[in-house]
């Protein structure tokens, strides 16, 4: 078993950085994610505050050589080059692959065939057709799934990529899956704009969410500082929204409410109260 696995919640850190990927690792980051696709996302994000990183089969080589932890690697959504990714990420070390933009069941069974039980095959949930059947995908033998609230926000043109989390939707994905589910992302809990950690915090304590990825602003969160301290700060910050009594978790829960509703305006106060009565 590689170090990370089996951990209480995972944390997952998007880099090619092999240095700063081995120093997050023994601060306590799980593992490391690998990041191929490309294809389509500059057209699909173009008016979006995004990152398209352009990380290549040699990094996975040279991280897989530098740390023992868990590797995953995103690779592009299903198309005519996904059976010779997967190949290449299986040699080059990965622990498992990462299916984007997934829209149907068929795409998923189509990489799950590919993979052929080599290592594991995980999917985001970012498109509305994606939504409309969870349920079939949720019985798949899929190693986790993520709702990639900003590809989801594009599709739906909401005016801000968290209407998923208040509006029912991600905790319709919740429902359909037994496998680790992960959503938002994680920075130090003294930051987080424009929601604050720990208000998602709590939020991944409610949908009982078993991992996340440490976003972007995580690597200007963290410079300067650390990474012993921090990655620490942040399971301590974790596990304490994971203890919270009904009445914390009912405050937190209203609190994202109504921030996201200062976002968007579209937001319905009224259903995300409803989330909480569902699922809380």
């Amino acid at each position: 078993m590689r170090r990370g696995e089996g951990a209480e919640f995972d944390l997952f850190l998007f880099t090619r950085d092999v240095s700063f990927a081995s120093d997050a690792v023994a601060a306590g980051v799980t593992g490391i994610v690998i990041d191929w696709e490309q294809a389509g996302k500059h057209a699909r994000q173009a008016d979006a505050d995004t990152e398209v990183t352009g990380d290549t089969d040699e990094d996975l080589r040279r991280m897989r050589a530098a740390i023992d932890a868990p590797i995953l690697c995103r690779i592009n959504p299903l198309g005519d080059r996904t059976a010779e990714e997967i190949d290449v990420a299986v040699a080059a070390g990965a622990d498992e692959v990462l299916l984007p933009m997934v829209r149907s069941a068929g795409e998923v069974e189509q990489a799950l065939a590919h993979v052929d039980g080599r290592i594991g095959v995980g999917i985001l949930v970012e498109t509305e057709e994606a939504i409309a059947c969870a349920s079939r995908l949720g019985r798949l033998p899929i190693t986790r799934v993520f709702v990639g609230l900003n590809d989801l926000a594009i599709q739906r043109k909401s005016g801000s990529i968290f209407h998923a989390l208040v509006d029912g939707t991600v905790d319709t994905v919740r429902a359909a899956f037994d496998c680790p589910l992960g959503v938002a992302g994680a920075t130090l809990p003294d930051a987080g704009e424009p929601l604050p950690s720990r208000v998602l915090f709590g939020e991944l304590a409610r949908l009982r969410c078993q991992f996340t990825f440490l976003r972007r602003s995580f690597r200007r969160d963290v410079r300067g500082r650390r990474l012993e301290i921090e990655v620490p700060r942040i399971r301590d910050a974790l596990a304490d929204a994971a203890s919270r009594d009904p009445g914390a978790v009912l405050r937190d829960r209203t609190e994202l409410v109504v921030a996201v509703a200062r976002l968007d305006p579209a937001a319905s106060l009224q259903s995300g109260a409803a989330v909480v009565g569902q699922s809380s």
